[in-house]
């Protein structure tokens, strides 16, 4: 298949990504009524399908098709009101407070001392939780209004670290931001395409394989919890792709003072980016763990000196009602045992993983112990909340192996897992939805190791423009694809040749070429 034939065929994918992605924010315009999951799983395939036609497409083609397609992709998911998840209403709340003098960790949203603050936005008798007078009543300490609302969990206070609360504050002076989801949405997706953007450069400048930044673009995942959900853990995930970035590349003690604090502040964002810092850590520990202390001591120094150790937030309760607390929480683990010896038996994987990462991590590839981490915590936690894995698939992105996005897509099977008739018992269903991803990376794994031992894998990498020797199917059939093309032989006779720019050289070139793909680089003669 040609470039063109590749261009079109890739649009007309991204198009049918965008097409699902728009049934699943708008149900109504499903006339056939498919069940989430099902729609779900069309767009995961059109976006493997599309990233593989990827491969062999010119990198200045690949360009404009990673950054127009990922916009594509964010309008529709833009273009409804959030439908898997309502904590952009909390993101809304929080900035409403702020902008009114008060600190986001004094109050519930639900106190008396904030009834002046309600609109008929997040305030009306049609809202899903309601405070009854009754309840208040029996709960006078509390000093609460009743009252019906659209933020979730409205008795508890805010969860969100700091620089996550400055980023809701942002977004409230933008216009309408305060009775309409419609500017927090679009700021999130603005995010999302400047993290491709990011990732166009920082795959650029780690001379990798810039196509890999459309695992992140193209993700399903990304538009809807990004467009859609404006999830902050998008905030995260982009400041966390900064550190990694400045990290992976640092050579002085300034940049890489810079690295840690801008890992500091992803952590303050949201405390999933904390998996990355075992990875993180491998190259001058002492002065990024500093770096990092340090911002995001910083950041809650305010809030500290204003409400004391409210500042904590909800997270203690969180635990507690997600389960983790009695340790009855873990699917896969919970498979073997429960209670406090399943809390310590996920304590001591994710330790050990955590060890290995600092041990064997190489320093100048963070990203991949980052991901290690990162996909060993999800399968330890197995979290029903699918935009938890927003993180691994940032970091998928910068490894370039697409088998690791399986744990993505097992994620909405855990928060999506009605089938009918076909749907498996809830006491399998996290099992089934992380354990089946490690089976699939683990495939990935196998497979790469047997091209390697018959000398074709790490020896003689695929150049991201040679032809793939798979061709795509269903699921699991087309990750696998993608990672025997990634290791597939290649004649040197018929390799083109990257150039440091950006482009493709038409000829191939006399001497030596350096090719990138995935985590390899070589020197080809041809």
């Amino acid at each position: 298949m040609n470039a063109k034939f590749r261009v079109v065929a890739i649009s007309l994918a991204l198009v049918v990504v965008a097409g699902l992605v728009l049934l699943l924010v708008r149900p109504g315009h499903d006339p056939a009524r498919i069940r989430p999951l099902a729609l779900l799983i069309g767009a995961w395939l059109a976006f493997i399908t599309a990233a593989w036609l990827l491969r062999k497409v010119p990198l200045r083609a690949s360009v404009v098709l990673i950054v127009l397609g990922g916009i594509a992709v964010q309008l529709a998911a833009v273009s409804a009101p959030p439908q898997n998840s309502n904590d952009l209403y909390r993101y809304i709340w929080d900035g409403r407070v702020q902008a009114a003098g008060v600190d986001p960790y004094q109050y519930v949203p639900t106190a008396r001392q904030l009834t002046g603050l309600r609109d008929e936005f997040l305030f009306h008798p049609r809202a899903e939780y309601c405070i009854t007078q009754a309840y208040v009543s029996h709960h006078p300490a509390a000093e609460l209004a009743a009252g019906c609302t659209a933020i979730n969990r409205p008795t508890v206070p805010t969860i969100y670290p700091p620089v996550a609360e400055a980023y809701f504050l942002g977004v409230h002076f933008l216009p309408l931001a305060s009775s309409s989801t419609k500017p927090i949405q679009a700021t999130t997706a603005l995010v999302a395409v400047l993290i491709t953007v990011l990732l166009l450069f920082g795959l650029r400048r780690l001379r990798r394989d810039i196509r890999t930044a459309a695992l992140w673009s193209w993700c399903p995942m990304v538009a809807l919890e990004a467009g859609n959900s404006a999830h902050v853990d998008v905030v995260a995930a982009g400041i966390a792709a900064a550190a990694i970035l400045v990290l992976a590349t640092a050579r002085t003690t300034r940049r890489t003072i810079l690295g840690g604090v801008l890992l500091g502040l992803a952590i303050a964002t949201k405390l999933t980016p904390a998996l990355a810092v075992p990875a993180l850590l491998r190259r001058r520990w002492f002065t990024v763990a500093a770096a990092a202390s340090s911002a995001f001591i910083a950041v809650y120094v305010p809030h500290l000196l204003a409400v004391g150790s409210k500042v904590i937030g909800f997270l203690p309760g969180y635990l507690q009602q997600e389960n983790y607390t009695t340790g009855t929480r873990y699917g896969i683990i919970g498979l073997l045992v429960t209670g406090p010896l399943a809390s310590a038996l996920a304590v001591l994987i994710l330790a050990a993983v955590a060890l290995a990462v600092l041990q064997f991590g190489d320093p100048d590839r963070p990203w991949q112990g980052a991901l290690y981490m990162t996909a060993a915590a999800l399968a330890v936690t197995t979290p029903h909340y699918q935009w938890y894995a927003l993180l691994l698939v940032m970091l998928v992105a910068f490894d370039g192996r697409p088998e690791w996005l399986a744990f993505a897509a097992g994620a909405y099977y855990a928060a999506e897992p009605n089938l009918g008739r076909y749907t498996l018992p809830s006491r399998l269903v996290d099992a089934a939805a992380y354990g089946i991803p490690v089976l699939v990376v683990a495939g990935g794994w196998l497979v790469r190791y047997e091209l390697a031992r018959r000398g074709v894998g790490s020896t003689r990498p695929l150049p991201a423009t040679a032809e793939p020797a798979a061709t795509p199917g269903l699921a699991v059939a087309a990750v696998t694809a993608l990672v025997a093309a990634d290791a597939s032989q290649v004649d040197a006779s018929q390799v083109a040749a990257l150039d440091l720019g950006g482009g493709i050289v038409s000829e191939p070139m006399p001497r030596r070429v350096r090719v990138f793909a995935g985590d390899q680089t070589r020197e080809a003669r041809v």
